[in-house]
């Protein structure tokens, strides 16, 4: 059983590293690409990891804005189930947006004349962003691979086939905001636990991640 860690598009493979590390079988597909050929953008997401994990069956991990693309990897690829972390949940059928709409006036308010958002560790205040990491070599070596996204990423719809989620799921979250995305994982019925911490908790304690990432 192959894990298949998938950071956000925002962030790059390093800040699953320390988790894959720890997993008997872990592949971290690079997404950083997403954006290259302009919208729509969830076509090359399912093209990047399709050509970078090997034949199933899979165990998919997203973390943040990378739970959109579960949905169609589980349509592309041989997946036995799905666990999020932390990550956006989209709904059993239909679309889901990249952004909910009360965050888009501040992404707006944060892109370029070029469309084009800032890193996302520059979004913050530098103080709150030090907080997610545990130490500065991580953050430096974790902040070095982000890519600055287009605005109208964050602006688009992504489909969700119906039937993704008829195989085994669980949620993993760590704190504010997605106790929203936890509750409705509960509520489908799911696993759901929590590992209190920041958003970037699997850098802080990778350790304790991994081992519920093998329970789940």
């Amino acid at each position: 059983m192959t894990f298949v860690l998938l950071h956000s598009p925002l962030l790059g493979p390093a800040s699953w590293e320390p988790v894959a590390a720890l997993l008997p079988e872990a592949v971290v597909p690079d997404l950083r690409g997403v954006a290259e050929g302009g919208a729509p953008y969830w076509p090359a997401a399912v093209e990047l990891v399709t050509r970078q994990v090997p034949p199933g069956p899979l165990v998919l991990v997203p973390h943040s804005n990378a739970g959109l693309f579960v949905p169609l990897l589980c349509r592309a690829l041989e997946v036995s189930r799905c666990v999020f972390v932390d990550a956006l949940l989209p709904p059993a059928a239909g679309q889901v947006a990249a952004a909910k709409d009360e965050h888009l006036p501040f992404l707006r308010k944060l892109a370029d004349l070029d469309g084009l958002l800032p890193r996302w560790t520059d979004w913050w205040l530098a103080e709150d962003v030090a907080s997610l990491f545990p130490d500065r070599e991580t953050r430096e070596r974790v902040s070095a691979e982000q890519v600055r996204l287009p605005l109208d990423y964050f602006e688009q719809a992504v489909p969700v086939p119906e039937g993704w989620d008829a195989r085994p799921c669980a949620y993993l979250w760590y704190g504010p905001p997605y106790e929203e995305d936890a509750r409705a994982a509960a509520a489908r019925g799911w696993q759901v636990e929590r590992l209190p911490g920041h958003h970037l908790h699997h850098l802080v304690d990778p350790g304790a991640v991994a081992e519920r990432l093998l329970k789940s």
